[in-house]
Protein backbone atom coordinates (compact mmCIF):
# COMPACT_ATOMS: atom_id res chain seq x y z
CA UNK A 1 0.00 0.00 0.00
CA UNK A 2 1.40 3.19 -1.07
CA UNK A 3 1.06 5.86 1.34
CA UNK A 4 -1.85 7.61 2.79
CA UNK A 5 -2.33 11.45 0.56
CA UNK A 6 -4.06 14.19 2.12
CA UNK A 7 -5.11 16.31 -0.69
CA UNK A 8 -6.15 19.60 1.22
CA UNK A 9 -7.69 21.85 -0.38
CA UNK A 10 -8.17 25.55 1.70
CA UNK A 11 -11.07 26.79 -0.29
CA UNK A 12 -12.72 24.53 -2.74
CA UNK A 13 -15.02 27.33 -4.26
CA UNK A 14 -11.87 28.94 -5.65
CA UNK A 15 -9.85 26.81 -8.34
CA UNK A 16 -9.19 23.60 -7.80
CA UNK A 17 -12.34 20.98 -6.79
CA UNK A 18 -12.08 19.23 -10.16
CA UNK A 19 -8.20 18.89 -10.06
CA UNK A 20 -8.14 17.52 -6.17
CA UNK A 21 -10.92 14.97 -7.20
CA UNK A 22 -9.73 13.47 -10.59
CA UNK A 23 -5.97 13.48 -9.06
CA UNK A 24 -7.35 11.58 -5.63
CA UNK A 25 -9.11 9.38 -8.29
CA UNK A 26 -5.81 8.66 -10.38
CA UNK A 27 -3.65 7.91 -6.82
CA UNK A 28 -6.67 5.72 -5.98
CA UNK A 29 -6.09 3.93 -8.96
CA UNK A 30 -2.41 3.26 -8.39
CA UNK A 31 -2.71 2.06 -5.19
CA UNK A 32 -2.25 5.18 -2.94
CA UNK A 33 -5.08 5.05 0.27
CA UNK A 34 -6.14 8.73 -0.43
CA UNK A 35 -8.63 10.79 2.13
CA UNK A 36 -9.23 14.12 0.43
CA UNK A 37 -9.54 16.79 3.39
CA UNK A 38 -11.62 19.61 1.60
CA UNK A 39 -14.48 22.17 2.33
CA UNK A 40 -18.12 21.96 2.97
CA UNK A 41 -18.70 24.78 1.09
CA UNK A 42 -17.92 23.88 -2.77
CA UNK A 43 -19.12 24.87 -5.62
CA UNK A 44 -21.72 22.84 -7.99
CA UNK A 45 -21.73 19.11 -7.83
CA UNK A 46 -19.06 17.04 -6.44
CA UNK A 47 -18.02 13.84 -8.63
CA UNK A 48 -18.54 10.37 -6.94
CA UNK A 49 -15.26 9.38 -4.93
CA UNK A 50 -13.87 6.35 -6.51
CA UNK A 51 -11.62 4.43 -4.34
CA UNK A 52 -11.08 7.66 -1.64
CA UNK A 53 -12.34 9.03 1.31
CA UNK A 54 -13.76 12.55 1.84
CA UNK A 55 -13.64 14.59 4.48
CA UNK A 56 -15.15 17.70 5.20
CA UNK A 57 -13.18 19.51 7.43
CA UNK A 58 -12.72 23.36 6.49
CA UNK A 59 -15.46 26.45 6.59
CA UNK A 60 -18.59 24.23 8.17
CA UNK A 61 -20.19 26.80 8.95
CA UNK A 62 -20.20 30.26 6.21
CA UNK A 63 -23.04 33.12 6.75
CA UNK A 64 -23.41 35.78 4.36
CA UNK A 65 -23.23 35.82 0.23
CA UNK A 66 -20.36 33.97 -1.53
CA UNK A 67 -17.96 37.17 -2.02
CA UNK A 68 -19.19 38.74 1.42
CA UNK A 69 -16.81 40.90 4.38
CA UNK A 70 -19.17 38.28 6.27
CA UNK A 71 -18.42 35.19 4.73
CA UNK A 72 -14.65 36.24 4.31
CA UNK A 73 -14.51 36.84 8.14
CA UNK A 74 -16.51 33.59 9.04
CA UNK A 75 -14.28 31.48 7.49
CA UNK A 76 -10.58 33.35 8.43
CA UNK A 77 -12.41 32.36 12.18
CA UNK A 78 -12.92 28.83 11.50
CA UNK A 79 -9.54 28.70 9.63
CA UNK A 80 -6.85 28.64 12.50
CA UNK A 81 -8.78 25.59 14.32
CA UNK A 82 -9.01 24.25 11.69
CA UNK A 83 -5.51 23.86 10.52
CA UNK A 84 -4.58 22.81 13.84
CA UNK A 85 -7.19 20.08 13.86
CA UNK A 86 -5.51 18.70 10.76
CA UNK A 87 -2.02 18.95 11.57
CA UNK A 88 -3.26 16.74 14.59
CA UNK A 89 -5.03 14.31 12.36
CA UNK A 90 -2.48 14.25 9.71
CA UNK A 91 0.22 13.36 12.25
CA UNK A 92 -2.49 10.35 13.24
CA UNK A 93 -3.03 8.70 10.04
CA UNK A 94 -0.88 10.17 7.16
CA UNK A 95 2.13 9.47 5.56
CA UNK A 96 2.20 12.65 3.09
CA UNK A 97 0.00 15.35 3.69
CA UNK A 98 -0.18 17.22 0.35
CA UNK A 99 -2.01 20.53 0.11
CA UNK A 100 -3.20 21.69 -3.09
CA UNK A 101 -4.16 25.30 -2.06
CA UNK A 102 -3.19 27.84 0.58
CA UNK A 103 -4.94 30.57 1.07
CA UNK A 104 -4.12 32.66 4.41
CA UNK A 105 -0.35 32.50 3.46
CA UNK A 106 1.21 34.57 6.22
CA UNK A 107 -0.02 32.22 8.58
CA UNK A 108 -0.36 28.54 6.96
CA UNK A 109 2.84 28.34 6.98
CA UNK A 110 3.04 28.16 10.95
CA UNK A 111 0.37 25.87 10.87
CA UNK A 112 1.88 23.12 8.53
CA UNK A 113 2.20 19.49 9.47
CA UNK A 114 5.20 18.73 11.28
CA UNK A 115 5.12 14.68 11.93
CA UNK A 116 4.91 14.01 8.19
CA UNK A 117 6.35 15.50 5.06
CA UNK A 118 4.68 18.09 3.41
CA UNK A 119 4.14 18.99 -0.61
CA UNK A 120 2.27 22.47 -1.92
CA UNK A 121 0.73 22.26 -5.23
CA UNK A 122 2.12 25.45 -7.26
CA UNK A 123 -1.19 26.31 -9.27
CA UNK A 124 0.12 29.93 -9.32
CA UNK A 125 3.91 30.66 -8.74
CA UNK A 126 2.64 33.66 -7.13
CA UNK A 127 -0.43 35.65 -6.43
CA UNK A 128 -1.50 37.71 -9.27
CA UNK A 129 -3.45 40.07 -7.57
CA UNK A 130 -1.85 39.97 -3.93
CA UNK A 131 -2.51 41.74 -1.07
CA UNK A 132 0.31 43.77 0.46
CA UNK A 133 2.98 41.28 2.22
CA UNK A 134 0.88 38.63 0.26
CA UNK A 135 3.75 37.44 -1.86
CA UNK A 136 6.75 37.47 0.42
CA UNK A 137 4.38 35.19 2.63
CA UNK A 138 4.04 33.09 -0.38
CA UNK A 139 7.95 33.13 -0.83
CA UNK A 140 7.67 31.82 2.85
CA UNK A 141 5.27 28.98 2.58
CA UNK A 142 7.13 27.29 0.19
CA UNK A 143 10.53 27.38 1.98
CA UNK A 144 9.05 25.73 4.84
CA UNK A 145 6.91 22.79 2.91
CA UNK A 146 9.11 19.77 2.18
CA UNK A 147 8.64 19.67 -1.58
CA UNK A 148 6.80 22.01 -4.04
CA UNK A 149 4.55 20.91 -7.59
CA UNK A 150 4.71 23.10 -10.46
CA UNK A 151 2.90 22.14 -13.66
CA UNK A 152 5.36 23.30 -16.25
CA UNK A 153 9.14 23.92 -16.46
CA UNK A 154 8.39 27.84 -16.50
CA UNK A 155 6.85 27.60 -13.44
CA UNK A 156 10.04 25.56 -11.63
CA UNK A 157 11.85 28.39 -13.15
CA UNK A 158 10.48 31.22 -11.46
CA UNK A 159 10.51 29.39 -8.34
CA UNK A 160 13.89 29.10 -8.25
CA UNK A 161 14.76 31.93 -10.13
CA UNK A 162 12.30 34.79 -8.46
CA UNK A 163 11.29 33.15 -5.45
CA UNK A 164 14.31 31.59 -4.45
CA UNK A 165 12.56 27.91 -3.69
CA UNK A 166 15.86 25.22 -3.81
CA UNK A 167 15.52 23.28 -7.15
CA UNK A 168 15.93 19.93 -5.56
CA UNK A 169 12.65 20.96 -3.92
CA UNK A 170 10.88 20.99 -7.11
CA UNK A 171 9.29 18.59 -9.24
CA UNK A 172 7.26 19.40 -12.54
CA UNK A 173 4.39 17.62 -12.97
CA UNK A 174 1.69 18.38 -16.07
CA UNK A 175 -1.85 19.73 -15.00
CA UNK A 176 -2.99 16.53 -16.56
CA UNK A 177 -6.09 16.93 -19.03
CA UNK A 178 -9.63 17.00 -18.29
CA UNK A 179 -10.22 13.89 -20.44
CA UNK A 180 -13.50 13.24 -17.96
CA UNK A 181 -15.39 15.75 -20.18
CA UNK A 182 -15.37 13.47 -22.88
CA UNK A 183 -18.33 11.50 -21.19
CA UNK A 184 -20.53 14.20 -20.04
CA UNK A 185 -20.79 16.14 -23.47
CA UNK A 186 -24.20 17.79 -23.14
CA UNK A 187 -26.66 20.06 -24.99
CA UNK A 188 -25.38 23.59 -25.41
CA UNK A 189 -25.98 26.02 -23.25
CA UNK A 190 -29.54 27.82 -24.07
CA UNK A 191 -27.96 31.14 -25.52
CA UNK A 192 -25.81 29.53 -27.60
CA UNK A 193 -28.01 26.82 -28.91
CA UNK A 194 -30.94 29.25 -29.98
CA UNK A 195 -28.17 31.31 -32.12
CA UNK A 196 -25.89 28.55 -33.28
CA UNK A 197 -26.01 29.45 -36.85
CA UNK A 198 -23.68 26.14 -38.09
CA UNK A 199 -20.53 29.18 -38.85
CA UNK A 200 -16.95 27.97 -37.47
CA UNK A 201 -16.46 29.04 -33.78
CA UNK A 202 -14.17 30.50 -31.91
CA UNK A 203 -13.97 30.21 -28.25
CA UNK A 204 -12.94 32.24 -25.22
CA UNK A 205 -13.78 29.78 -21.91
CA UNK A 206 -13.26 30.09 -17.96
CA UNK A 207 -13.88 32.56 -15.19
CA UNK A 208 -13.68 36.31 -16.98
CA UNK A 209 -10.54 38.21 -15.44
CA UNK A 210 -8.73 40.87 -16.35
CA UNK A 211 -5.70 38.82 -17.19
CA UNK A 212 -7.08 36.51 -19.16
CA UNK A 213 -6.92 39.05 -21.98
CA UNK A 214 -10.25 39.66 -23.58
CA UNK A 215 -10.25 42.96 -24.29
CA UNK A 216 -7.55 42.20 -26.65
CA UNK A 217 -9.41 39.37 -28.08
CA UNK A 218 -12.59 41.66 -28.92
CA UNK A 219 -9.83 43.97 -30.53
CA UNK A 220 -8.67 41.38 -32.49
CA UNK A 221 -12.16 39.90 -33.50
CA UNK A 222 -12.76 42.76 -35.62
CA UNK A 223 -12.72 42.20 -39.12
CA UNK A 224 -13.31 38.78 -38.98
CA UNK A 225 -15.68 36.96 -41.45
CA UNK A 226 -17.56 33.93 -41.39
CA UNK A 227 -16.98 32.73 -38.21
CA UNK A 228 -18.84 33.80 -34.14
CA UNK A 229 -16.89 34.35 -31.30
CA UNK A 230 -18.63 32.80 -28.08
CA UNK A 231 -17.00 33.65 -24.62
CA UNK A 232 -18.52 31.62 -21.69
CA UNK A 233 -18.11 31.96 -18.31
CA UNK A 234 -18.10 33.94 -14.70
CA UNK A 235 -17.62 37.21 -14.88
CA UNK A 236 -15.12 38.30 -11.90
CA UNK A 237 -15.07 41.88 -13.33
CA UNK A 238 -16.67 44.59 -15.04
CA UNK A 239 -17.61 43.36 -18.40
CA UNK A 240 -20.47 46.09 -19.70
CA UNK A 241 -18.08 48.31 -21.53
CA UNK A 242 -16.75 45.47 -23.55
CA UNK A 243 -20.45 43.90 -24.20
CA UNK A 244 -21.16 47.25 -25.54
CA UNK A 245 -18.02 47.47 -27.94
CA UNK A 246 -18.30 43.75 -28.49
CA UNK A 247 -19.18 43.12 -32.88
CA UNK A 248 -22.65 41.55 -33.54
CA UNK A 249 -21.49 38.49 -33.96
CA UNK A 250 -19.74 38.11 -30.28
CA UNK A 251 -22.09 36.12 -27.93
CA UNK A 252 -22.10 36.08 -24.48
CA UNK A 253 -22.67 33.90 -21.97
CA UNK A 254 -21.88 35.38 -18.67
CA UNK A 255 -22.44 32.88 -15.96
CA UNK A 256 -21.40 29.49 -14.26
CA UNK A 257 -22.00 26.61 -16.63
CA UNK A 258 -22.04 23.09 -15.66
CA UNK A 259 -19.46 20.32 -16.89
CA UNK A 260 -22.42 18.83 -19.47
CA UNK A 261 -22.54 22.72 -21.01
CA UNK A 262 -19.30 23.36 -20.84
CA UNK A 263 -18.48 20.00 -22.57
CA UNK A 264 -20.62 20.78 -25.71
CA UNK A 265 -19.35 24.46 -25.61
CA UNK A 266 -15.84 22.98 -25.82
CA UNK A 267 -16.82 20.05 -28.28
CA UNK A 268 -18.35 23.05 -30.28
CA UNK A 269 -15.34 24.96 -30.79
CA UNK A 270 -13.08 24.83 -34.20
CA UNK A 271 -10.47 27.09 -31.98
CA UNK A 272 -10.05 27.61 -28.35
CA UNK A 273 -8.54 30.64 -27.42
CA UNK A 274 -6.45 31.67 -24.91
CA UNK A 275 -4.71 35.21 -25.11
CA UNK A 276 -3.82 35.53 -21.29
CA UNK A 277 -1.49 38.36 -20.52
CA UNK A 278 -0.14 36.16 -18.01
CA UNK A 279 -0.41 32.47 -16.63
CA UNK A 280 1.39 29.56 -14.77
CA UNK A 281 -1.00 27.05 -16.90
CA UNK A 282 -4.17 26.87 -17.00
CA UNK A 283 -7.23 24.22 -16.21
CA UNK A 284 -8.91 25.65 -19.25
CA UNK A 285 -6.27 24.69 -21.37
CA UNK A 286 -6.20 21.28 -19.95
CA UNK A 287 -9.82 20.91 -20.09
CA UNK A 288 -9.47 21.92 -24.38
CA UNK A 289 -6.70 19.35 -24.23
CA UNK A 290 -9.16 16.60 -22.69
CA UNK A 291 -11.97 16.72 -25.77
CA UNK A 292 -8.52 17.42 -28.40
CA UNK A 293 -9.95 21.06 -29.54
CA UNK A 294 -6.78 22.94 -31.33
CA UNK A 295 -5.65 25.56 -28.97
CA UNK A 296 -4.68 29.45 -30.08
CA UNK A 297 -2.32 30.81 -26.59
CA UNK A 298 -0.19 33.32 -25.84
CA UNK A 299 3.24 33.30 -25.23
CA UNK A 300 2.98 33.40 -21.62
CA UNK A 301 3.80 30.69 -18.35
CA UNK A 302 3.78 27.36 -19.69
CA UNK A 303 1.46 27.35 -22.71
CA UNK A 304 4.95 28.01 -25.20
CA UNK A 305 5.75 24.21 -23.46
CA UNK A 306 2.42 23.15 -25.26
CA UNK A 307 2.85 25.11 -28.29
CA UNK A 308 6.38 22.89 -28.82
CA UNK A 309 4.40 19.76 -28.58
CA UNK A 310 2.33 20.42 -31.58
CA UNK A 311 -0.78 20.86 -29.50
CA UNK A 312 -1.15 24.60 -30.31
CA UNK A 313 -0.27 27.83 -31.62
CA UNK A 314 1.08 30.73 -30.34
CA UNK A 315 1.40 34.16 -30.76
CA UNK A 316 2.70 37.62 -28.70
CA UNK A 317 0.99 38.31 -25.57
CA UNK A 318 -1.34 41.52 -26.02
CA UNK A 319 -0.57 41.57 -29.66
CA UNK A 320 -4.25 41.74 -30.97
CA UNK A 321 -3.44 42.14 -34.29
CA UNK A 322 -0.86 38.80 -34.35
CA UNK A 323 -4.22 37.44 -32.85
CA UNK A 324 -6.40 38.61 -35.59
CA UNK A 325 -3.93 37.18 -38.54
CA UNK A 326 -3.39 33.41 -36.49
CA UNK A 327 -7.34 33.86 -36.09
CA UNK A 328 -8.30 33.97 -39.54
CA UNK A 329 -5.26 31.67 -40.75
CA UNK A 330 -6.43 28.63 -38.37
CA UNK A 331 -10.80 29.41 -38.37
CA UNK A 332 -9.79 28.71 -42.25
CA UNK A 333 -7.15 25.84 -42.36
CA UNK A 334 -9.26 22.60 -42.06
CA UNK A 335 -6.24 20.62 -42.16
CA UNK A 336 -3.91 22.72 -39.62
CA UNK A 337 -6.53 22.42 -37.03
CA UNK A 338 -6.70 18.57 -37.36
CA UNK A 339 -3.10 18.49 -36.96
CA UNK A 340 -3.20 20.18 -33.69
CA UNK A 341 -6.41 18.44 -32.54
CA UNK A 342 -4.25 14.90 -33.06
CA UNK A 343 -1.72 16.38 -31.24
CA UNK A 344 -3.69 17.67 -28.10
CA UNK A 345 -5.19 14.35 -28.33
CA UNK A 346 -1.29 12.26 -27.83
CA UNK A 347 -0.64 14.96 -24.63
CA UNK A 348 -4.14 14.43 -23.07
CA UNK A 349 -3.91 10.41 -23.39
CA UNK A 350 -0.10 10.34 -22.99
CA UNK A 351 2.15 12.74 -20.68
CA UNK A 352 -0.71 14.71 -19.78
CA UNK A 353 -2.91 11.89 -18.70
CA UNK A 354 -4.08 11.16 -14.72
CA UNK A 355 -2.26 7.71 -14.74
CA UNK A 356 1.35 9.42 -15.74
CA UNK A 357 0.24 12.17 -13.32
CA UNK A 358 -0.58 9.99 -10.56
CA UNK A 359 2.84 7.73 -11.19
CA UNK A 360 5.22 11.11 -11.28
CA UNK A 361 3.19 12.30 -7.57
CA UNK A 362 3.69 8.19 -6.37
CA UNK A 363 7.49 8.42 -7.00
CA UNK A 364 7.69 12.02 -5.39
CA UNK A 365 5.86 10.84 -2.70
CA UNK A 366 8.32 7.41 -2.29
CA UNK A 367 11.59 9.90 -2.35
CA UNK A 368 9.54 12.05 0.67
CA UNK A 369 8.61 9.43 2.73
Amino acid sequence: MWPLVRVHLIDPSAFTPPYDHALAAALAAQGVDVELVTSHFGYGDAPAAEGYDVRERFYRWAPGAPGSALRRAAKLAQHVPDMIAERRAAARGADIAHFQWLAVQPIDGRLLPKAVPTVLTAHDVLPREPRPGQRRAQARLYRRVDAVVVHSEHGRERLVSEVGVDEDKVTVIPHAAFTALRSVIGPLPRELAAVDDGRPVALFFGLLRPYKGLDVLLAAWEGVRDAQLWIVGMPRMDIDALRAAAPADVRFVPRFVSDAEAAAVLRRAQVVVLPYREIDQSGVLASALGLGRPLLVTDVGGFGEVAAAGAARVVPAGDASALHDELERLLGDDDARARLSAAATALADGPWSWDAVARTHVRLYERLR
